[in-house]
């Protein structure tokens, strides 16, 4: 008998599969090997930027932690597709391909780039603000807390990255 703290992971045990489906309202319904059904569940993924297809955990309304699904690619089709929507739906993160111009070298500074979603202008407050993460890859938060990804510094041409030099 599984209770409310069982952490259950998919593909492990046939016992402890789970389905998902979305209700009337929209909202992802996670129902558990033993026909327990939570409603308003919501997956977040452990590495979103490093390994965003592993290791994704379906979260209760509370935070409580109900399943855990180590590969994105081991859910069905069906499956699947709900939690890369609902992911979509809740997480924003451009990644910036090219920066066109700034319009200082000092902070605050107004930035025109160029992204995965087309071109938006963004303020940096100051060099904190890029963060660099693992190997060449870099986080940058606007004012307005919007983070842009630069996942990799060296395949931004030559242009951006000396704009880049200036401010780290």
């Amino acid at each position: 008998m599984l209770n409310d703290d069982t952490i259950l992971t998919a593909g492990e045990n046939p016992d402890t599969e789970f389905t998902l489906t979305r209700n009337a309202f929209g909202k992802l319904v996670l129902t558990l090997g033993d026909g327990t059904a939570h409603e308003g569940v919501v997956p977040v993924r452990a590495f979103p930027i490093g390994a965003p297809d592993d290791g994704i955990g379906m979260m209760s309304t509370d935070g409580r932690e109900l399943a855990w699904v180590p590969r994105l690619g081991g859910l069905s089709g069906p499956q699947r597709a709900l939690v890369e929507e609902e992911l979509a739906a809740r997480e924003f993160m451009p990644e910036i391909q090219r920066i066109v111009s700034v319009s200082t070298f000092a902070t605050p500074s107004e930035w025109t780039v160029q992204t995965d979603r087309g071109q938006t202008t963004l303020v940096l407050r100051g060099e904190e603000d890029i963060r660099r993460l693992a190997g060449s890859t870099l986080l940058i938060s606007d004012s307005h807390g919007i983070h842009y990804l630069i996942r990799d510094l060296m395949a931004l041409d030559r242009h951006s990255r000396k704009i880049l030099d200036r401010f780290l």
